[in-house]
C-alpha cells in the first residue's frame, strides 16, 4: 500500500461520503435546484485541502494552435501558465459539473448508471495505458496453451521475469501512480454499476436517485484532480457537455423550465415521448422570452427541438424539453425505456472514442509532449 499518499485516499474516500450523504439529503427533501448545484462544491473541500497540502501544480499548457501562446505571452515557458487560486476555482467546477451533469441527464430506467458505468471502463482504459504489467501470471497458463502457441512463447523463467507497457507513461513513475490511484477507484465503482443495472435497467426494481449521481459524480472527479487529467476526464463527458449547452436555454431561464423534464410515457404504446414545456403566451412574454422563443424557432429549423403552434396566430405556445434524451426521442421516433437508454449508451460509447481521438491525436498535435502528458 502506497502509504505516503494515505492522505490523498482519505480525503477522497471523504468526499465520496460527504458526496452520497448530500445526494441522500437531496433525494429525502427534494432540495431545489438553485440551491442543489453548489452542493458538490462542499464535497470537494477534502480533494482541494489534500491537492494544496501536496503541493499540487496549478499551471496549464496551452495548445500550439491559433497563436494562442503568443496572444497570452507563454512562449517563453513554453506554453505553461500559471493559475494559482483560479485553478483551486476551476477544480472545484469540475466536482460541480461531474455530478450534476449525470443528475441532469436521467429519469430512465437504467440510463444514470449506464453513462456512469461507460464513463468507469473508459477511464480504466485510459489508466490501463500508463501501467506496467507483469506476465509472470502467465506462465501457470503455459501448459494449457495450444502447442504451436507454447513453442513461440520465451521459456517460463524468462517468462515469469517479463513486463508490457503501453508506454504512455514514458517511464515516470509519478504518472504511473496517478493512474493506479485511478484505478483503485474505477474499479470498484464498475462493480457497483453492473451490479446496480442488474436491478435499475427496464422495468426497474430499484431506483438509484440523486445518491448515485452525487457518489458516481464526485468518484470520476476525485480521480481525475488527484489523478492529474481533468482534460482527459472532461473529454469523456463529451454526451454530458451536449446535454448541459443544449439545456442552458431552459436552465438560464431564456426558455421555461418545468420541473422535471424526463420523456413523457404513453400508457397506450408503453413507449417514451418527447415531454413538453408551455411558452407564455405573446401578451406575456418579456424580453428575455422573446429572445427565448428566437431561439426555439432556430432550433426548430435546424430539426433540434419540435413547437406547437396556435392554430390562428401560428404564435409559439410550447416546445419539446431540451435535453438529449428528448431530442433522441425527437429524432429517432418514441421507443421503449431500454432502448432509449441502449441509444444513450451507444452515444456515450462514441463519446469516448471521440474522447480518446482528441486526447490522444489531436491533443498531440496541439500541444506537443507535454500535452500528452496532462
Amino acid at each position: 500500500f502506497p502509504h505516503h499518499s494515505f492522505a490523498t485516499y482519505l480525503a477522497s474516500l471523504l468526499s465520496l461520503l460527504i458526496a452520497t450523504f448530500l445526494g441522500f439529503c437531496d433525494d429525502v427533501f427534494d432540495i431545489r435546484w438553485r440551491f442543489k448545484l453548489p452542493i458538490p462544491i462542499i464535497a470537494s473541500v477534502p480533494l482541494l485541502v489534500t491537492y494544496a497540502a501536496g503541493h499540487g501544480v496549478t499551471d496549464v499548457v496551452l495548445p500550439r494552435v491559433f497563436r494562442i501562446r503568443e496572444l497570452l505571452g507563454a512562449v517563453a515557458t513554453n506554453g505553461v501558465v500559471h493559475l494559482g487560486p483560479l485553478y483551486y476555482l476551476y477544480m472545484s467546477m469540475l466536482s460541480t459539473f461531474c455530478t450534476n451533469s449525470i443528475n441532469i441527464l436521467a429519469g430512465v430506467n437504467g440510463v444514470e448508471v449506464t453513462q456512469a458505468l461507460v464513463i468507469a471502463l473508459s477511464i480504466i482504459l485510459n489508466d490501463l495505458l500508463y501501467l506496467t504489467f507483469s506476465l509472470s501470471p502467465l506462465v501457470p497458463l503455459v501448459p494449457h496453451l495450444p502447442v504451436a502457441l507454447a513453442l513461440r512463447l520465451p521459456p517460463p523463467d524468462q517468462l515469469a521475469a517479463m513486463s508490457w507497457t503501453a508506454g504512455f507513461a514514458h517511464g515516470s513513475r509519478e504518472l504511473a501512480d496517478r493512474h493506479a490511484f485511478s484505478l483503485y477507484f474505477m474499479l470498484p465503482l464498475v462493480g457497483v454499476c453492473l451490479g446496480l443495472l442488474k436491478h435499475n435497467w427496464y422495468p426497474s426494481r430499484a431506483f438509484v436517485g440523486d445518491t448515485f449521481c452525487y457518489f458516481s459524480g464526485m468518484a470520476f472527479a476525485v480521480v481525475g484532480i488527484l489523478g492529474h487529467f481533468s482534460k482527459t476526464l472532461l473529454a469523456l463527458f463529451v454526451p454530458q457537455i451536449v446535454n448541459f449547452v443544449y439545456s442552458t436555454p431552459q436552465l438560464f431561464g431564456l426558455v421555461p423550465c418545468p420541473r422535471h423534464r424526463l420523456p413523457r410515457l404513453d400508457p397506450a404504446t408503453g413507449k417514451l415521448t418527447p415531454s413538453w414545456a408551455v411558452v407564455r403566451p405573446r401578451v406575456q412574454r418579456t424580453s428575455r422570452d422573446k429572445a427565448g422563443v428566437a431561439l426555439l424557432v432556430a432550433l426548430e429549423r435546424v430539426g433540434l427541438v419540435a413547437l406547437q403552434r396556435d392554430p390562428h396566430s401560428r404564435d409559439v405556445t410550447a416546445t419539446t424539453n431540451l435535453t438529449v434524451l428528448n431530442l433522441l426521442l425527437l429524432r429517432g421516433g418514441s421507443v421503449r425505456e431500454d432502448t432509449l437508454t441502449k441509444r444513450l449508451a451507444a452515444c456515450q460509447v462514441a463519446g469516448t472514442v471521440l474522447a480518446f481521438a482528441l486526447r490522444y491525436g489531436a491533443g498531440r498535435w496541439a500541444y506537443g509532449e507535454e500535452g500528452g502528458r496532462a
